[in-house]
């Protein structure tokens, strides 16, 4: 069986349905998560728990440290490793998460983009906190109105992504997309199967309750310890993920803990619809209703009507 990609927004269960899925198949999983990379990231992240790990292989887990930085290049050729690695084992490699970036750079291959700045981005991480990021979000239409008019105006990695890319080289993003890289793996060839809410307020609901499990299982205590270590900072990539970017800046300005609650769980409202977005885009996926029931039932009768 070709590899499969099991997809979907924050809170759908994919977690859930990969494990019951172990149960039938002889997978090992690879993390599709931007988040779960990084050590020390776990509460926020909702990591699989050392049980689940012990019992079914998980690959893209705890591999770098917060300070560093994990990009869609490297996601991307990590992952085309390990699932050569995996089918030469005899065994199924189950790509499973919500980083849709990271799913498109597997599937469609890469662009060439310049590398980050760090003293680029901390001079507009400044002019952002000065200005606001809608501000930012205007001068980036224009010099490039077509990533703009993709981006939200609260967008800020994407944002200050795409004015690094335009301060740096003098071309805007749109323009490095255009021009696909020359020496770009081919395509992975995948299943792509995407868990996809029939009702989105009951998906709202999911995601309350599980931000709200998360600051009662200690997010706070865990974004606190972060804070303790020199290197780290709220501009790294580690940091401006959804529900620790919003405890950073709540311990840099604490106030009523319903207020963190709620941006908490607007921002990781907001990245569900991102991610619904993205997985749209792609007319080829199987669609299976996360809120079923038998959901897990389902995509293991697909994946042997398919095998």
């Amino acid at each position: 069986m070709r590899p499969v990609m099991l997809l979907g927004p924050t809170a759908s269960g994919k977690s859930a349905v990969a494990m019951a899925l172990a149960e039938r198949f002889p997978v090992e999983i690879v993390s599709v998560d931007s988040a779960q990379v990084y050590r020390l990231l776990d509460i926020g992240t909702a990591k699989p728990s050392t049980a689940e790990r012990a019992r079914v292989p998980h690959h893209l887990i705890d591999i770098v440290d917060p300070e560093d930085s994990y990009s869609a290049a490297r996601f991307a050729a990590d992952a085309r490793r390990l699932v050569s690695e995996i089918s030469a084992r005899g065994r199924l490699p189950l790509l499973v998460g919500g980083t849709m970036l990271y799913a498109k750079a597997l599937r469609e291959g890469l662009h060439e983009l310049p590398p980050a700045s760090a003293a680029l981005r901390a001079d507009l991480d400044r002019e952002a906190e000065h200005a606001g990021w809608p501000a930012l979000h205007a001068r980036l239409a224009g010099v490039d109105p077509a990533t703009a008019a993709r981006l939200a105006p609260g967008d800020s990695q994407r944002i200050q992504r795409a004015l690094e890319v335009y301060l740096l080289t003098g071309q805007p993003l749109s323009h490095w997309i255009a021009q696909q890289r020359s020496d770009a793996a081919p395509p992975l060839e995948a299943l792509r199967i995407a868990l996809e809410p029939s009702d989105r307020s009951v998906l709202h609901k999911r995601i309350e309750a599980r931000f709200r499990t998360m600051l009662a299982a200690g997010l706070i205590d865990e974004v606190r310890q972060l804070r303790e270590r020199p290197t780290l900072h709220a501009a790294l990539p580690a940091l401006r993920s959804v529900g620790y970017r919003q405890v950073w800046a709540w311990l840099d300005q604490p106030g009523p803990m319903e207020a963190l609650t709620h941006a908490g769980i607007a921002a990781t409202r907001q990245l569900a619809k991102r991610q619904l977005t993205w997985l749209r885009s792609d007319p080829e996926r199987v669609v299976i209703d996360c809120l079923a029931p038998d959901c897990a039932d389902q995509v293991a009768r697909h994946l042997i009507s398919v095998s």
